[in-house]
């Protein structure tokens, strides 16, 4: 790994009360039918950032990201454990099981819009891609986001 910069971050999977919430009920905050799928293996997991083994049981749902309201909030297609499970490994660093996997880092400011420090890394160094966002002043958090699919992964924010 070669970090250029260090800044201090956490990563923030889906929230507890989201997952408790489709679970238990079986539909999106949306109204939508949650899908139970089987895992192929690979499937990235926003309940605890890892890539799920085949045969894992998963739910597929729609998914907000938190931003506040603003022209730029989405909804999209998310996978998680169909049961609870213990979670991210650790929150002060990048997901060890997605190095080396290209993302999109898309940045916001506390408005929710889309700040232009928004980026693509090639999973080599996310970092130090991760620090020089974080550097500008107005970025509040940031999405890394798949760049096939375009799907939500997980928030990113300054620690403390």
């Amino acid at each position: 790994m070669t970090t250029t910069s260090t800044v201090a971050f956490r990563v923030h999977a889906l929230p507890a009360e989201v997952l408790d919430s489709v679970r238990a009920s079986g539909v999106d905050a949306f109204g939508n039918r949650v899908e139970r799928v089987t895992a192929e293996g690979g499937d990235p997991l926003r309940c605890c950032l890892r890539n799920a083994e085949p045969g894992e049981d998963l739910l597929l749902f729609g998914y907000r990201p938190p931003l506040p309201a603003s022209p730029y909030r989405e909804v999209g297609a998310v996978l998680a454990h169909a049961e609870p499970c213990a979670g991210p490994a650790d929150v002060n660093s990048y997901p060890p099981g997605w190095r080396g996997r290209p993302q999109v880092l898309r940045a916001y400011d506390a408005r929710g819009w889309i700040h232009d420090a928004t980026t693509v890394h090639d999973g080599q160094d996310p970092e130090g891609t991760i620090a020089e966002l974080l550097a500008e002043p107005d970025v509040v958090q940031v999405h890394s986001r798949n760049v096939a699919w375009g799907c939500y992964m997980f928030t990113i924010t300054r620690a403390g």
